[in-house]
């Protein structure tokens, strides 16, 4: 059944909002920082390795297996450095990019359902929601993941809502796959289809109604071939290699990284109500704060069974109790249901904004950020000594940026006070995360980077001796001027037997160097030579020389340090 396009047209002057308030929210400061832990500094190596080495199969941290995610985040992370030649520059696009591919998806579809004011609603809402802002400044996999997934409900809304259109059908089979070879969750928008397939027996109008026979395998031959990309490459390079590195990185990404860390999950384990309790109410912000007037709205949706607005709601349901059931969670978990939220929002937004309480609401809402900011100003001016040593601990050595803040954000909230209230919670956003962009982050940078602590380390190191790396954050590995050597990047689970390897190539040959945190000097290293650094990442580092404890070599293997080439900085 065909129903009519609510309208046709795309109004560039909507893309242009929309584009304002990504650059403004997610793209201020691009290129001002490096990447930061835990996350971003492994996956802008790691991208950095595949355009060094040519190998995009296998992903590579430091030179040792990465099997905790599948590549195509990280493809597009070294595509994007293959082009700048920086990652300075290159590691924020993707999701840069993410974030205006997924807000320019939301106002397509809702425009097509509902209008333009749904769509534009809808897309610049999600835009200053606050997960939304908080995920997509950052190189995690999830902005990708949440691009992919946007994708996939789009092209799959396109035709159970306004099809039949068999070949969005098979669009949306591959966006899940790529969106699985991103991350395992990105299967979940072929959920929809089970959405949709109860609401049409139920009887609910507005569905696309073809019979479709075999073309319903579309999606499936779509998500297939999608997944094959990588899928089928990396099983033929491990079945013809025999490598039990390698089978035991195909087996570990194939099964502890999804089903078995889905079903027995061993680390973020929370109660199943953490996502009701302790996500949604802040971080799904305004959007949490609007269901008090959507609940009702929705509810006279339900009694006209409106399938565009229930099929995405239900699919956010679905999302909901899908992470629910898993005892581990993640507040970021829950990212790629928020634009079916936004878009089951859409047809009742513009409606909402005109009414005078939900202004008084983005008002009360701003203010929160604003009180925090002057007050928090206020302490550091005045050289509250708490205040000053977390200011201290981050890197910042002056209270001008946060000042920066307390104003421009309280001129923000005065004026739309005096001119439009409905625009404060967007405007105050867009304060903070202009002056977090282009002020403080530069200013945190060397501290929460560490490259201010690898300059003094690789000053002291001297140039000509070899250098490893024990117990090291990845972050070390962005800013090595020369070739270095490590011992793998997930040791800890091996217990001391990295400290073991590390004294057994020590003591291989003369004139050797460690890099190594005060955690690690007992047993093997207590008795050589060393000289302080200083702290990164919570911890004293130290440059080790000389001989280590004999007990302690022969328990070792010289042979597991990994040469890792140098690159260039920046």
């Amino acid at each position: 059944m065909q129903h009519p396009q609510v309208d046709s047209q795309v109004r560039w002057s909507d893309l242009c909002w929309i584009a304002l308030f990504i650059a403004l929210l997610i793209g201020a400061g691009l290129g001002l920082r490096d990447p930061w832990p835990a996350d971003e500094p492994r996956f802008a190596s790691l991208a950095r390795d595949m355009v060094a080495s040519g190998d995009w199969l296998i992903p590579r941290v430091g030179g040792d297996l990465y099997q905790d995610k599948p590549p195509v985040f990280f493809w597009l992370l070294a595509l994007s450095y293959s082009i700048f030649g920086s990652v300075r520059a290159s590691f924020l696009l993707p999701s840069l990019l993410a974030a205006f591919a997924t807000c320019v998806l939301v106002y397509d579809l809702a425009r097509r359902l509902h209008g333009r004011s749904a769509g534009l609603a809808a897309a610049l809402t999600l835009a200053c929601s606050l997960q939304f802002v908080q995920t997509m400044r950052g190189a995690q996999i999830d902005p990708t993941l949440l691009a992919l997934c946007t994708l996939s409900l789009w092209a799959f809304a396109r035709h159970l809502l306004q099809g039949p259109a068999w070949g969005l059908c098979f669009l949306g089979g591959v966006a899940a796959g790529l969106g699985v070879i991103t991350k395992g969750v990105g299967f979940l928008p072929l959920l929809l289809l089970a959405v949709f397939f109860a609401l049409r027996r139920a009887g609910w109008p507005g569905l696309m109604r073809e019979a479709g026979g075999a073309r319903w395998l579309l999606p499936a031959l779509g998500f297939l071939l999608a997944v094959s990309i990588w899928l089928v490459p990396m099983l033929i390079v491990v079945g013809q290699s025999g490598s039990p590195e390698l089978i035991a990185y195909r087996d570990e990404i194939l099964l502890q990284q999804t089903v078995e860390r889905y079903a027995t999950s061993w680390h973020h384990v929370k109660p199943w109500y953490y996502f009701i309790v302790e996500v949604i109410p802040g971080l799904w912000l305004p959007f949490s704060a609007l269901l008090f007037w959507l609940v009702p709205r929705w509810r006279g949706d339900w009694a006209e069974r409106r399938a565009a607005v229930f099929l995405p709601l239900c699919w956010v349901l679905v999302v909901l109790v899908f992470f629910s059931l898993s005892p581990g969670k993640r507040g970021v978990y829950l990212l790629p249901a928020l634009p079916a939220l936004a878009l089951a929002a859409s047809p009742h937004l513009a409606q909402l904004y005109a009414r005078v309480s939900i202004g008084r609401l983005s008002l009360a809402l701003a203010a929160v950020l604003v009180v925090a900011g002057d007050v928090f100003a206020a302490l550091a001016l005045t050289g509250h000594p708490k205040v000053l040593a977390m200011l201290a601990e981050g890197g910042i050595t002056s209270a001008m940026p946060v000042a920066a803040f307390a104003v421009s954000g309280t001129l923000a909230w005065l004026l739309c006070a005096w001119r439009r209230p409905l625009l404060a919670w967007p405007a105050v956003l867009a304060s903070l995360a202009v002056c977090w962009g282009l002020l403080i982050a530069p200013a945190m940078n060397s501290e929460r980077s560490t490259s201010g602590f690898m300059a003094r380390a690789l000053q002291l190191a001297p140039r000509d001796r070899p250098l490893a790396l024990v117990a090291y954050k990845e972050q070390f590995l962005l800013f090595m001027d020369r070739e270095t050597w490590n011992f793998g990047h997930r040791r800890w689970r091996e217990g001391p037997q990295e400290a073991y390897d590390a004294a057994a190539w020590l003591n291989a040959a003369s004139g050797r160097v460690l890099l190594l945190p005060e955690t690690a000097l007992s047993p093997c290293f207590v008795s050589a030579r060393r000289t302080l650094v200083g702290e990164a990442s919570r911890d004293q580092w130290y440059l080790v020389e000389g001989v280590a404890a004999a007990e302690c070599a022969t328990k070792g293997d010289a042979g597991r340090a990994i040469r890792y080439p140098a690159h260039p900085i920046g």
